[in-house]
């Protein structure tokens, strides 16, 4: 059985890996950059070790991990998400090294983060992908060609990419002619790998992605869906689960096809078979994360299945402790990502020193973070600071915590993205639960909420003017 992990990664997801172990009876390892120093990862965690002063190269050298989780005695690796998570080299030095890779095989993680392969696999399978090259593209000249055969407007995309990046939107063969360039450098400095390839942009679709557990035993099951249509220049930032959009039908559909894909290609581990669907109800795959999900959370609140330790099991070579048919979904889970940015200010960074830090709670209510009073977010890093979650019976009530639970968190010191999911869930767009990916780039309107005075300081005015009235 796995004694001791090593985390490799920062942030509220090494927080919640610390979690896990600790209620699994296992040991905890945390690694940190000098600019972590006073990170709540390396303050929760049962050791922790400064792996150099470089912010970044620390969290991205593989080697350097793996020889840190040997000699701190460490079995077993969780790459969490983001940095190294989906790169097959560290699964496979973990492997060489005698080290328990906690994801899926080197094989899968190379294949399904290959995006012309992922396609090719799930054609295969008899997945329906969008129209798009079966092959890198080979040149601009490819491209044009291409993107008149299947028609404007396309989409550019790094074929090694992730998170959001590498991507453009080509409304004309102008913008194509702009963007193949653009694409192709950010490819190679996100990825280290410059392919890129083109397919049909499916305009203004539902982004729907369903979370699955594979075992080592040919065991595949789905945890029901998430709806992250709520998302800005393809990064999200309100999740639900599952789907306020989807027929019970379109549900069992879309489960039945991500389990499918993922046994089309041994999959094992925790991973999300993400799909678009469009204004006809048709799904499209449109690729395959092979790790844990920044938003798992509303998954494990629907569900009640903790994901991270049923990773640790699978790791283990333990079967799935569910069969398909134990897994129920019960209400609604919403997740905001409370990001240190401006909203009203095109979600600049808001970096700086945390001066008071108050957490929400009450029922169905759900922080992981990694902020506390006095912590200083550092600038080198993904802005967000924290996950909101909450759970409630219905779509209206758990729209009604949502808000209850944003008024009540407190981040002061940065600004954050609080003020402008107030207004998401005020909007009546969004409360009916219909809503599609171009919702943000629709409502321009919701960033022009009215700057409010802290609850504190309303208080002292309160307070100032009952003294005033008694005399005091």
């Amino acid at each position: 059985m796995i004694k001791k992990i090593l985390i490799a990664n920062r942030g509220e997801i090494a927080v919640r890996i610390v979690r896990a172990c600790r209620e699994l009876g296992i040991r905890s390892v945390a690694l940190y950059t000098d600019a972590d120093r006073h990170a709540l990862h390396v303050k929760k965690a049962d050791e922790a070790y400064n792996i150099g002063a470089d912010p970044l190269l620390g969290y991205l050298n593989a080697h350097t991990i793996v020889n840190l989780a040997v000699a701190s005695g460490c079995d077993a690796l969780h790459p969490g998400y983001g940095f190294l998570s989906e790169n097959p080299l560290i699964a496979e030095v973990c492997g060489r090294r005698g080290i328990k890779f906690i994801g899926p095989t080197p094989k899968v993680i190379a294949q399904m983060g290959d995006k012309i392969a992922a396609r090719q696999a799930m054609i295969k399978a008899g997945i329906p992908v969008t129209p798009g090259s079966e092959h890198n593209l080979e040149s601009l000249a490819d491209a044009q060609t291409l993107a008149k055969k299947i028609g404007y407007p396309v989409m550019l995309k790094a074929t090694n990419g992730g998170g959001g990046r590498g991507i453009r939107r080509c409304d004309s063969e102008a913008e194509l002619l702009s963007n193949y360039d653009r694409v192709i450098s950010e490819a190679s400095k996100a990825f280290g790998r410059p392919e890129v390839f083109i397919e049909k942009c499916v305009v203004n679709p539902k982004h729907i992605e369903v979370q699955v557990l594979g075992d080592s035993h040919g065991n595949v099951i789905h945890l029901y869906e998430r709806d992250c249509s709520i998302q800005r220049r393809n990064q999200k930032l309100i999740e639900i689960a599952p789907s306020p959009q989807l027929t019970e039908a379109q549900r069992e559909y879309i489960g039945k096809l991500a389990v499918r894909a993922a046994k089309s290609v041994g999959y094992t581990n925790a991973g999300t078979v993400e799909f678009l669907l469009d204004t006809d109800n048709q799904f499209y795959f449109m690729e395959m994360n092979t790790r844990l999900q920044v938003e798992h959370c509303i998954t494990e609140q629907i569900t009640g299945v903790d994901i991270v330790q049923e990773q640790i099991r699978i790791a283990d070579g333990l079967p799935l402790q569910y069969a398909q048919k134990d897994i129920q979904h019960r209400g609604f889970a919403m997740e905001f990502r409370v990001n240190a940015e401006d909203p009203r200010n095109n979600f600049m960074p808001s970096l700086g020193r945390i001066t008071r830090y108050y957490a929400p709670g009450g029922p169905g209510v759900r922080v992981d973070g990694a902020i506390y009073t006095g912590y200083t977010i550092p600038p080198y890093f993904d802005s967000m600071c924290a996950k909101l979650i909450v759970w409630s019976l219905n779509w209206e009530a758990v729209i009604a915590r949502g808000q209850r639970a944003l008024d009540d968190m407190g981040v002061y010191g940065v600004k954050t993205a609080i003020p402008y999911y107030k207004e998401i869930l005020a909007n009546p767009e969004f409360r009916s639960g219909r809503f599609n990916t171009g919702f943000v780039e629709a409502h321009p309107e919701l960033l022009d909420y009215a700057v409010k005075p802290p609850r504190e300081h309303k208080a002292a005015a309160i307070a100032a003017a009952l003294a005033a009235h008694l005399g005091m």
